[in-house]
């Protein structure tokens, strides 16, 4: 079996060696060098991780298939903490809805299945050094492309249907601009240290959507502590600030955003 064929469930599924044995021939296919794995609890079982170097960069195995992708609104019930924290916004005139899930309908992604092949993910975000329609020849001469916008969700959310990677619940006594210990924090589950800064702006092939953060728009505006992790949210997409991104008013601005490489196996 390719490695590029490597789905998800069998991922999990593996014992260590078999999944060090993979990991090894996923770094072989790169033309990189295993760094390591190890495991974490995730969803209630065991996540392998597994860490490559290519060309001096760190990347993680992303293991692909057909997964789940979106966040289930229907299913989702906020709790009297964050509908209260989101009218407490509206009150001040932040919200895109007249109810926290009004909101998010905007602002996250559907719930869909897709099919995905396994890739190379960089740990780290790069910032962009040219302007995004520059980026996929920059990054093409590296052998490495700009990662898709399901490629990226599922990346960040490694198979939770949670709202945020490491589950529905956030801080609601700060934002994570001022939570230096918070989960952001964190690798995620896959070795990635994705969704960690609201002042970042991760793009990806797809210029109606930008991923990871709003560029600080929520924590200088003052938009409240939910509004101020939403940027956060795994299927967050955030269609009005990349119309921002990739509109005039930010041509100029393109070194304050990032993108996160990916090498095909």
């Amino acid at each position: 079996m390719s490695t590029a064929d490597l789905t998800f469930d069998q991922w999990r599924s593996f014992d260590f060696h078999t999944a060090r044995r993979v990991a090894r021939q996923a770094a072989d296919s790169a033309g990189g060098r295993l760094i390591a794995v190890d495991a974490v609890e995730h969803l209630g079982a065991r996540m392998h991780r597994a860490r490559i170097e290519r060309s001096g960069q760190e990347f993680a195995l992303v293991p692909g298939g057909t997964v789940t992708l979106g966040f289930d609104l229907d299913a989702w019930q906020p709790t009297p903490e964050q509908n209260a924290d989101y009218r407490e916004s509206l009150e001040e005139g932040f919200g895109c809805g007249p109810d926290l899930k009004a909101h998010l309908a905007q602002l996250l992604s559907r719930r869909r299945r897709v099919a995905l092949r396994t890739v190379l993910m960089a740990v780290e975000d790069e910032d962009l050094t040219e302007p995004p329609a520059d980026m996929p020849d920059l990054l093409a001469a590296r052998g490495l492309r700009m990662p898709s916008p399901d490629e990226w969700e599922h990346a960040c959310g490694a198979g939770a249907d949670t709202l945020f990677r490491w589950g529905d619940d956030c801080p609601l006594d700060r934002i994570p601009y001022e939570d230096r210990t918070g989960p952001q924090h964190q690798p995620n589950a896959l070795g990635l240290h994705i969704a960690y800064d609201t002042y970042r702006t991760e793009l990806t092939n797809d210029p109606t959507a930008v991923h990871g953060g709003d560029g600080g728009e929520s924590a200088c505006g003052g938009y409240g502590p939910l509004l101020g992790w939403l940027p956060l949210a795994t299927a967050n997409r955030n269609p009005f600030h990349a119309e921002f991104v990739h509109g005039p008013d930010g041509e100029g601005l393109y070194e304050d955003f990032s993108t996160r490489p990916v090498c095909d196996l």
